[in-house]
């Protein structure tokens, strides 16, 4: 019998159809536009979800999160912004957005975040070089794992930068019990739908208060100011989340903590289920320090030296669409490799779990090694490049079954010779 396709995160439902009851409470008061009583209850949950007495505005996107926060802390044509490089490129994109130039900062192996030593090395380069401090600093909850944020606190507050958290991947993570996006002047969430609670596609930015709140309120709503007409005394933006969307993420606020509750068990499930495999390795949070992923992704690492099955054909064919087929992919590449691409073996395993129906891919390329970004400054260590060698992801969402995860294990354990 066809097995079912095992995809890495896919947001599933309230079992109760709570979603479905919002959606129809929107189309049944004709409120099928970006604001709405479920867009004000939706910001109030997630209000109370990272507490800390923090407002939220729910937008379109988590990228647009990221572009508010930075162009509210004055990010702007001829700045700089020190940014993860180990990320996705929604964390580095909206600095260019506004003219910026992105910093990248590379990682330490503990977490596989920024590094707070490199960090202060850059700002304190990039005054000498350019005579002032980056406008802004953005480290990235990677795979859910809480970034070293009390060290990078420490050293914002030391030259009076601000901080703008992007927990996209870390909705719900803490360190030492408080919720990332919470430490800094603003925290970015994500709701795509592959993230730990959707609204489909949709982002916030979480605020430090009343002033802050509104500010960002009037960018996400085109800064349209209270006259009976349109004046506009600033550029905004159309950003605001829609209230069908919103709808969909107030029931699922009902089951965040069971879905967070559920990656933390897969994880814990793959870590004694391959801790005998040879040459694999699963990455965990640190024992001490106070970390507390919600482990989005799981996450592994493959020894060079282990042989996979069909590791002799990898990159000999162009991929012709998106690994885990992402939307509005359609420009065929023109080699089946990189100058930075993950080892043979990863790749091997790869399309071996995907010829077995199980959807796993690598982990993100470092943004200072991508195409578009080869003139970014970078401060780097050569870790994330290590990483992005070695690394993979593995299913987590709430679909993933413990069978589930043992039928993973038990190709992955098939996949190596």
């Amino acid at each position: 019998m066809a097995r079912n396709r095992i995809y890495l995160c896919l947001a599933h439902m309230s079992d109760e159809g709570i979603e479905q009851k919002y959606i129809k409470e929107a189309f049944d008061t004709n409120w099928v536009v970006p604001l709405g009583p479920n867009v004000n209850g939706f910001e109030k949950y997630l209000e109370e979800f990272v507490g800390q007495n923090k407002r939220v505005v729910a937008l379109s996107a988590g990228t647009a999160a990221v572009h508010l926060a930075l162009l509210a802390c004055g990010v702007g044509p001829g700045d700089e912004v020190c940014v993860q490089s180990f990320t996705f490129c929604a964390s580095s994109h909206p600095i260019t957005y506004l003219g910026a130039t992105p910093v990248f900062i590379d990682s330490e192996r503990e977490t596989w975040n920024m590094d707070p030593e490199l960090l202060e090395k850059a700002i304190i380069d990039r005054k000498e070089k350019t005579g002032k401090y980056p406008k802004a600093i953005v480290p990235v909850a990677l795979y859910g794992m809480p970034y070293k944020i009390d060290q990078i606190m420490a050293i914002a507050n030391k030259y009076g930068i601000p901080v703008v958290e992007d927990a996209a991947e870390g909705f719900g993570s803490k360190f030492n019990g408080q919720v990332l996006g919470t430490f800094g002047k603003y925290g970015v969430l994500s709701f795509n739908g592959n993230k730990m609670i959707t609204t489909s596609g949709g982002g916030a930015l979480i605020t430090e208060n009343e002033d802050e709140w509104r500010e960002i309120m009037m960018y996400a709503t085109q800064y349209r100011e209270s006259y009976p007409y349109y004046q506009h005394e600033k550029i905004g933006y159309n950003y605001r989340m829609s209230n069908i969307c919103a709808g969909i993420g107030r029931g699922q606020m009902t089951v965040v903590n069971d879905h967070i509750a559920h990656h933390k068990h897969v994880q814990a499930l793959y870590e004694e289920l391959l801790k005998d495999v040879k040459g694999v390795t699963v990455h965990s949070q640190p024992a001490t320090g106070g970390y507390d992923s919600n482990y989005w992704l799981c996450t592994i690492t493959l020894d060079p030296s282990v042989k996979v099955k069909g590791q002799e054909n990898a990159y000999k064919t162009i991929v012709t669409g998106a690994v885990g087929g992402a939307a509005g992919v359609i420009h065929a590449a023109e080699s089946a490799t990189t100058d930075c691409q993950p080892n043979e073996n990863v790749e091997a395993l790869r399309v071996f779990m995907d010829q077995a129906q199980i959807e796993a891919r690598p982990v993100w390329k470092p943004m200072h090694k991508q195409p578009v970004y080869k003139n970014a400054p970078a401060y780097v260590n050569g870790v994330s490049e290590d990483i992005f060698k070695i690394g993979m992801c593995l299913p987590a969402g709430p679909y993933v079954t413990d069978e589930d995860v043992k039928y993973i294990v038990d190709t992955i354990k098939s996949a190596i010779d």
